[in-house]
């Protein structure tokens, strides 16, 4: 919000106080202030001003840099306009080494590549002549935008800004570029050597802001050691020529290029700024490099600073690079600290070290222990965890929670006072809100008896100090008014003789009460009166009404208030609003004072303030008690944040501790607001131990004006202290960590920034300091003190607390009476249904393979519910497709979980049970193999049978977590959940949770929008840098899409994790666990019941064709030639604009796998699975299996496809099967081989493709996965060419969403321009046009198959679903792109009324908008239909 006012004052005059006019600013003084601009929400002000003087740019800065300083502001921007008439050239001979200094000072790049440039001027261009080649870097920074503004702003003139670089006689630039050759080539070409790391000597632990490079050199990586002095980054340019520079590397990136060589490049920083570096490496010296200039080493690089054309920024050209110890702070103290207020990333949007690297860090610095308190939540523990049994330390799990005291009095000092005794009902006025630092203006006050007002107090206060202008511009009190008015003392002895025996009543009582006891204590008297607060009482008697300033609740209750912040008038309404509440008291009951608390229900209210508090976990019985308050804190009490009430607290205080916190603290309130002595006893004695923290902590109170100095905030720290030694609680001194190093803050002030917080840029020193860091902050205390507080107290509060693991350690699987024996009688019985009751020696063994490893490790459960969810949802007509490696297990292909047979490719004879198995690997797939009539009874045999070992699902020892994924039809989705929860009962089956964070790309919108409204310019690799220190900071809450959480009977959750709401909505009545996911999996079961189209496509195709899908016939010959060709549509490729026919079918429809099809061809169903298989992997298919097919190194059926043909290959090469087993898990998980897997797989003549294919790969899709894909999309497709009007009516119900029958059903040429008009689009198509793209590709095979859409019809038009028809498919109403889905239900609902008489009644009766009748007119479908309904004359003539 951008606020305006003109001024027309003189600077003095406007800024008397902010500026001394009489040093080097005297020239301001002349200035005359024209305008400002205030920009509120960024806390920015723009001064617009003339005069008769150019003013330096150096000293407009000064001028700026002191005002923000003086009134807090981001910044200030000063424009000032000379209205003195000046030539140009007048001009830039008085002011160019000014401009000069002044692009330095903006644009960091320009130094040096400005230095000894001059200027022309002629015909209103301004042309630089550089000393070198430079123009294109000043370009891309701006530099010529500054210039022109600056002096347009300053002269009003306006000339056009050219930079020139310096010409270079081109004989020597040959020279130049030669030397420059043969210089490269000698980087190239020197031997890479590797000198052994030598031992690392302590780092100092001063904390230092950039990178020396003094540390000991732990090898050359690159060309040779070298001792040139190092220059810091931020001083680099273009210009700079051989630089030395040294610091920590954050990012590697590697291209290859001609001749067989790579460039390397990455970014380095020495947190002055970062910079891009770059070098060639030959093909023999990559492994090397790549594996040492890694994230995270520190280096020493001696290079060529220059313009990249490429990346047209600043580069450096490296031949010199030596590996250096990295420079970090270390904690030297005999006897440690222990930090207990922490925030990691899961502090949202706030704290920005990842929890990992804290407790790395705690645990290197000896620290025998470390806290993690982030706030209102405890999703950092999985992640602590994890890094504690790492790192050998002990994590204590706490947070710092949002207390809300819910026993917030109405009434204070209640006595026997009735409510027809006498009450003072007033209000003050201040200079301020500090009760010791401001001082009262102005009392008001009305006395009231038996419902009547019997007398008034009025009086102005001289204050003794100025009023500032805000408190003038709020009250309306000002200096005059009150400099003739009688002083406190005075004032105050009068008002006391007023109020004596009475009860006071004021709104915020504690407010105006404060001030009136800490200046009755001044002159040595007390107040003692009972008094009542009539904001926490018209919150109880109003509750509906959700805010309680005064203005609210008079306009509320019809009470006049005229001069609102004046005492006289607050006074009086105040004192009619209470009037009013005593009437509603009376009708409740009371009779008196201490009645009132009484009368109401105990009920939280979640919108009163609340304070800072932090709870640390003593044991287990604490651990789940805390799970429990964060659960109800997050269900019941949550209000912008999740909020603990007292009683809460109280109800689940067992194994807890409980510490005051930072400012934000019940204590230090209490301080601050100067209660009593005998408040603020009430409050330590709550508390188990009271905190303190460094001064840099709380320095925004000085700045804000809260605290007068340092000085008071040492007081404030003292009386923490003594209060402590009073009440016997121990005091610790903590850190309240929001990120690791000084440096880091950054990171925070660009996200607060991002989050329209004005004091970002204003970040307090929230880092983790070591023990000497600590004591040096609290020297204050004494030496001994500050040990007490700093070491001794705080290892004594982390001894009470023991070591615990967040969550039941093992495997907590829910119990189902009897499930063993369930699973396998049902899949014993089932297997001699099929073959058999002499089972086939091949099922036999598979079988009881299975089942040992099944029952043995506890995962019967886990099949029968998979087993009861899928058989519920085939009896309710919808088929399910499994997901992920399930399918790898035969036993739940005989129990119904999938429909895939992992078995060897066999005949099997339904009517005998004659069986015959092909176990020569000759085939893949059984549903490849030729069809055979049964040699028994002459039956056809049934084709069945994958070929996928059951060990890619539990591994060989049944110790793999196995995962059973369901795909359950989208429409069918929430009723499998809810049966779920039937199965385990209420309380038991949780949806699984997530946590969102960062993301690159939004960390790049936060960093980008903080430079750009500060016009700061750095390097690409310097935001790169910003950009990762962002990434990954907890953002929200949500839920995996189909994850269920299953907590066993004999446990509750909160042996597992807190729970919440999704996205903290409180609307929602999903409930999720508190930790996401993943962190759960191993402890308690996780079902996912995903919902998918496929499932919902078949059902629909079901019910249109009468077909069971169950019954195709998986590779059925004219269906799989639509895999290769379009010949089974009856059209051409050149008329569909595809070679093959699967548009529109799952898995292959996409223009990425059909060039797939064109390039392999494939004639197979084995043939789709792998191909499904590598379409779904990471560098499977590109980079991969694409390039060994088309240089004829290997077949499609020789590449790897899925994670499965590893393990057979590897197995059949001739290694054990547990290695193969786990080289696959390496490979499918992108971590490549092993060195000593990849000598084993030498050793047994695996050939080097297939090696290199391994290691190229970085994520697979399980054989069984892509099975169960193509089998849907087969049957799909097989409906496709059989049933074409139900498959086009059933895809664009299901799937085309973006469907616009505007644009689609108006015929085939207009569905082919519109084609060719988004290919003409390429790469630059939205992802809606996409879509759109796809669906107008499957509409032109529909038209050239010969079907057409009918016309949308008011009343034949279903609402949502495609309709066939006799014709061609009508489309459904909300097909009218703009028109809806709830609006088309409407007219459907409505039309069964009967037909609508007029546009009005359609409008009325089905409550459409006029948008939608304009959609609906547009389109034809209410031809004939009357504007009105009214009757006209000529309908009787």
């Amino acid at each position: 919000m951008e606020v305006s006012t003109k001024a027309n004052k003189l600077f003095q005059e406007v800024f008397p106080e902010q500026v001394d006019f009489n040093g080097e600013f005297s020239v301001f003084s002349k200035l005359v202030v024209d305008r400002l601009s205030v920009f509120i929400k960024s806390n920015k002000l723009e001064i617009f001003t003339s005069g008769p003087e150019i003013i330096s740019p150096d000293l407009v800065s000064k001028m700026e840099e002191r005002l923000a300083a003086s009134f807090g502001a981001n910044s200030i921007t000063i424009h000032v306009r000379c209205t003195h008439e000046y030539e140009i050239k007048e001009f830039l001979d008085i002011m160019w080494n000014e401009l000069i200094q002044m692009l330095n000072r903006k644009v960091a790049v320009c130094r040096g590549l400005l230095t000894g440039s001059t200027c022309e001027y002629a015909d209103g261009k301004l042309l630089i002549r550089l000393t070198t080649k430079g123009s294109q870097i000043l370009k891309s920074q701006n530099c010529h935008t500054i210039l022109e503004q600056y002096i347009e702003d300053t002269i009003s003139k306006r000339v056009k800004v050219e930079f020139r670089d310096i010409e270079v006689d081109s004989s020597i630039l040959e020279e130049y570029v030669a030397e420059k050759e043969k210089t490269e080539a000698q980087v190239i070409s020197t031997a890479i050597t590797a000198v052994p790391p030598v031992e690392k000597p302590k780092a100092s632990s001063e904390n230092k802001s950039s990178y020396s490079g003094d540390g000991p050199a732990n090898g050359v990586i690159t060309g040779k050691p070298f001792t040139d002095s190092i220059m810091k980054i931020s001083e680099v340019t273009p210009d700079s020529g051989k630089v030395a520079i040294a610091g920590e590397v954050f990012r590697t990136e590697f291209r290859e290029i001609r001749g067989g060589k790579y460039i390397y490049m990455f970014d380095v920083t020495d947190y002055t700024s970062s910079v891009t570096v770059k070098m060639f490496v030959e093909k023999k010296d990559f492994a090397n490099i790549s594996e040492r200039i890694v994230e995270g080493v520190c280096l020493r690089i001696r290079g060529d600073a220059q313009y990249d054309k490429f990346s047209k920024e600043l580069t450096v050209m490296a031949y010199d690079i030596v590996e250096t110890e990295k420079e970090i702070r270390h904690d030297d103290a005999e006897i440690k600290r222990v930090e207990l207020h922490l925030h990691t990333q899961m502090s949202a949007m706030d704290g920005v070290t990842p929890v990992k690297e804290l407790v790395k860090r705690a645990a290197k610095w000896g620290h025998k222990a470390i806290a993690v308190t982030d706030h209102g939540v405890c999703q950092a523990y999985p992640d602590a965890y994890s890094a504690s049994k790492k790192f050998g330390i002990k994590v204590i799990y706490g947070l710092e929670c949002y207390l809300l005291d819910d026993n917030v009095p109405i009434v204070y000092n209640s006595d026997s006072h009735t409510l027809d005794d006498e009450f003072v009902i007033f209000d003050i006025e201040t200079t301020g809100l500090n009760p010791q630092k401001d001082r009262i203006t102005e009392i008001g006050a009305v006395k009231v008896k038996a419902g009547q007002i019997i007398d008034k107090f009025s009086a102005f206060v001289n204050p003794g100090i100025p009023i500032p202008s805000l408190i003038v511009k709020l009250t309306g009190i000002t200096d005059e008014m009150v400099k003739d008015a009688p002083p406190i003392e005075q004032v105050l002895t009068d008002f006391m003789e007023f109020i004596q025996g009475t009860v006071l009543v004021a709104h915020n009582a504690t407010f105006d009460v404060g001030f009136i006891k800490q200046n009755a204590k001044i002159i040595g008297e007390k107040i003692k009166n009972p008094y009542i607060d009539t904001l926490e009482l018209c919150r109880k008697l109003f509750p509906d009404l959700g805010k309680y300033k005064l203005n609210i609740i008079a306009k509320h209750l019809g009470i006049e208030l005229e001069n609102h912040h004046r005492a006289v008038d607050d006074s009086m309404a105040t004192a009619k609003i209470f009037l009013h509440c005593l009437g509603l008291l009376k009708d409740k009951g009371c009779k008196t004072i201490k009645d009132i608390e009484n009368v109401f229900d105990y009920e939280v209210n979640v919108k009163a303030p609340s304070h800072h508090a932090i709870i640390l976990v003593k044991n287990s019985v604490g651990l789940k008690n805390l799970y429990k308050i964060v659960s109800q804190s997050h269900l019941k009490y949550f209000y912008k944040k999740p909020r603990v009430p007292k009683k809460l607290l109280m109800e689940y205080r067992e194994g807890l501790i409980l510490g005051s916190a930072c400012e934000a603290g019940e204590l230090y309130r209490a301080i601050l607001d100067n209660k009593s002595e005998d408040e603020i006893s009430k409050i330590v004695r709550f508390y188990d131990y009271l905190e303190i923290q460094p001064l840099g902590n709380n320095q925004f109170l000085v700045n804000n004006g809260k605290v007068s100095s340092q000085e008071e905030l040492k007081k404030i720290n003292k009386k923490i202290v003594k209060l402590g030694e009073r009440h016997q609680k121990p005091v610790v001194a903590t850190c309240d960590v929001h990120f690791m190093d000084p440096r880091d803050e950054v990171f925070r002030r660009i996200l607060m920034a991002g989050q329209g917080y004005t004091d970002a840029d204003n970040q307090a020193p929230l880092y983790f300091r070591t023990t000497d860091e600590m004591l040096e902050e609290f020297a204050y205390l004494g030496p001994e003190k500050a040990k007490e507080v700093v070491i001794d107290n705080t290892n004594l509060i982390a001894d009470q607390i023991e070591n615990i693991a967040p969550v039941l350690e093992g495997t907590y699987p829910p119990k189902i009476e009897g499930a063993e024996r369930d699973i396998e009688e049902m899949a014993l019985k089932r297997a001699k249904e099929i073959y058999g009751e002499n089972l086939p020696e091949v099922v036999q063994q598979r079988l009881e393979k299975e089942l040992n490893s099944i029952i043995k490790n506890g995962f019967s459960v886990m099949y029968l519910i998979a087993q009861k969810l899928v058989s519920k949802s085939v009896g309710d007509g919808y088929l399910v497709g499994s997901r992920g490696s399930v399918g790898s297990s035969f036993v739940a292909n005989m129990v119904g979980i999938t429909e895939v047979n992992s078995l060897q490719p066999h005949y099997i004879c339904e009517k005998c049970k004659y069986s015959e198995f092909i176990l020569d690997g000759s085939y893949d797939c059984g549903f490849d193999m030729p069809d055979k009539v049964c040699p028994n009874c002459g039956n056809n045999l049934k084709k069945d049978g994958y070929d996928i070992p059951f060990e890619t699902f539990l591994g060989f020892d049944g110790d793999k977590e196995p995962d059973i994924d369901l795909n359950f039809s989208g429409d069918y989705q929430p009723v499998a959940h809810k049966y779920t929860e039937e199965l385990f009962g209420e309380g038991y089956v949780f949806r699984a949770g997530t946590i969102a964070s960062v993301a690159e790309k939004t960390a790049y919108g936060y960093v980008k929008n903080y430079l750009d409204e500060r016009g700061i310019v750095v390097t690409n690799a310097e935001i790169n840098r910003l950009v990762k220190g962002c990434t990954g900071i907890k953002r929200t809450t949500g839920q995996h899409p189909g994850g269920i959480m299953i907590v066993p009977k004999d446990k509750e959750i909160y042996d597992f994790s807190p729970i919440q709401r999704p996205a903290d909505d409180t609307t929602s009545d999903i409930i999720t666990t508190h930790f996401d996911y993943h962190f759960l999996h191993g402890s308690i079961l996780k079902l996912d019941i995903l919902g998918h189209d496929d499932p919902t496509v078949i059902r629909m195709l079901e019910d249109l064709t009468g077909v069971d899908a169950r019954s195709i016939t998986i590779g059925e010959p004219k269906t799989m030639s639509l895999f290769s060709s379009t010949e089974a549509l009856g059209v051409t490729p050149e008329e569909i604009g595809s070679e093959t026919g699967t548009f529109a079918i799952p898995e292959f429809g996409t223009k990425f796998v059909r060039q797939m099809l064109v390039d392999t061809k494939p004639k197979t169903f084995s043939e789709l699975i792998r191909i499904s298989g590598l379409s779904h992997g990471t560098d499977v298919w590109l980079n991969n299996a694409q390039d060994l097919i088309r240089d004829g190194i290997a077949t499609l059926s020789k590449c790897i496809c899925c994670r499965d043909d590893i393990m057979i290959y590897l197995m059949h090469a001739g290694l054990p099967p547990k290695t193969a087993f786990k080289i696959m898990e390496d490979v499918r998980k992108g971590k490549g081989v092993k060195e000593e897997y990849e000598a084993i797989m030498k050793e047994k003549n695996v050939p080097d493709w297939y090696i290199k294919s391994c290691k190229t790969i970085k994520y697979m899709f399980p054989k069984a996965h892509a099975a169960a894909y193509v089998m849907m999309a087969f049957r799909i497709a097989w409906y496709k060419v059989y049933y074409p009007e139900a498959f086009y009516a059933t895809y664009f119900t299901v799937r085309a969403d973006d469907f616009d029958a505007e644009m689609m059903a108006q015929g085939q040429d207009k569905v082919k321009s519109k084609i060719k008009e988004y290919e003409m689009k390429g790469n630059n198509l939205t992802a809606k046009e996409k879509n759109v793209l796809t669906i107008l590709e499957v509409v032109n095979e529909m038209y050239a198959r010969g079907f057409k859409f009918l016309p949308i019809d008011l009343y034949l038009s279903d609402a949502k679903k495609f309709k066939i028809e006799e014709g061609g498919i009508r489309p459904p109403l909300n097909a009218l792109q703009g028109l809806g889905g709830a609006a088309a239900l409407n007219i459907v609902e409505a039309r069964k009324d009967g037909e609508f008489l007029s546009i009005d009644d359609l409008r009325t009766r089905a409550k459409v908008s006029k948008s939608v009748i304009e959609i609906l007119e547009r389109n034809n479908c209410l031809k004939g239909l009357p504007e009105s309904n009214q009757l006209c004359l000529f309908n009787f003539m």
